[in-house]
């Protein structure tokens, strides 16, 4: 890689929309099966917090040395608070709109044996009136960044992206998506896509075999307007479809650990290569790397520059 681009991932600005959340993690140990129920009993030793969702993305933009700011909606409660000094801490500019009628989203995972024993979720959906202060919020902030980040995880904190999308387009911004859901035309104009496997045969279907799922995501590429899509497909790689040609990315993990919050590393890894002035091939082979090294480790991680420049 260029010397130079990995200098430049200081100056890259990063804006990331999306839904945001706490991870919290209950570290324990497990010596006995409950006699109320056919189930271990954790005995929490360690707890831990991380940002998690569109937080984890800022969280891996920032652990790279990128300009990085993130919007999304809150509630106005304790883990909200917590968020927002785990932002501060590490340099993120922090535009979270709390919503007093909400809860904040939170994941909390209990951990038992290295094993995880089960995930328990707290979300609502946020209200109208504050999605609307979201969007004139983003409409205030686009300008002033290189890159756009869009993270759905199809909680209800991006339901303006397609009006989003037209405006950093508008702007000559690069705007990349992590999607969700069943229909992929609120995305259209991006510039990429990064759906996984499962994701996208929502949209396309089942494909027969590799010349099938090129003609299918070739077909949705040209449907949505995009420069690119690009297929993260675990254990096979990654694969990244343009006008006209695909390249294809071995899988660069040595050991699958924990693929939580993976995306969120490639993503947020692409993001700032582009941000610095990279090529789409170069972007992707440093976020593929990153994929490759965080599956590695446990939960919702991030890769460090040293990690990412020793290859």
């Amino acid at each position: 890689m260029d010397k130079n681009i990995a200098a430049a991932w200081d100056s890259a600005r990063i804006l990331i929309v999306g839904d945001v959340m706490l991870d919290r993690y209950w570290f324990g140990e497990v010596n006995r099966i409950s006699p109320e129920a056919p189930v271990p009993v954790v005995r929490v030793e360690r707890k831990e917090e991380r940002l998690g969702g569109a937080a984890n993305v800022a969280r891996n933009t920032a652990s790279l040395g990128a300009q990085t700011a993130l919007l999304g909606v809150t509630g106005d409660d304790e883990p909200a608070r917590v968020m927002e000094s785990m932002l501060g801490e590490m340099g993120i500019r922090s535009h979270l709109n709390r919503d007093p009628g909400i809860s904040t989203i939170v994941k909390l995972r209990v951990i038992g044996r290295q094993q995880q024993l089960v995930r328990i979720d707290f979300e609502e959906a946020p209200t109208d009136t504050v999605l609307r202060d979201k969007l004139t919020q983003f409409n205030s902030l686009v300008a002033d960044y290189d890159v756009i980040i869009f993270s759905d995880y199809a909680k209800g904190g991006l339901v303006n992206v397609a009006e989003m999308i037209a405006t950093a387009s508008k702007l000559g911004k690069r705007i990349l998506v992590d999607p969700k859901g069943d229909d992929f035309a609120r995305y259209a104009g991006a510039s990429v896509l990064t759906p996984n496997k499962s994701e996208l045969v929502r949209i396309v279907g089942q494909w027969k075999n590799e010349e099938d799922l090129t003609a299918r995501a070739q077909k949705l590429r040209a449907e949505l307007n995009l420069e690119a899509l690009l297929l993260t497909r675990s254990e096979e790689g990654m694969s990244l479809y343009r006008e006209g040609e695909v390249t294809h990315f071995p899988t660069m993990a040595r050991e699958v650990f924990d693929v939580s919050g993976a995306g969120d590393t490639v993503i947020g890894t692409l993001a700032v290569m582009l941000g610095a002035g990279a090529s789409l091939v170069d972007a992707v082979t440093m976020a593929n790397r990153a994929g490759g090294i965080v599956v590695g480790k446990l939960g919702t991680a991030t890769v460090t520059r040293e990690e990412l420049l020793a290859g």
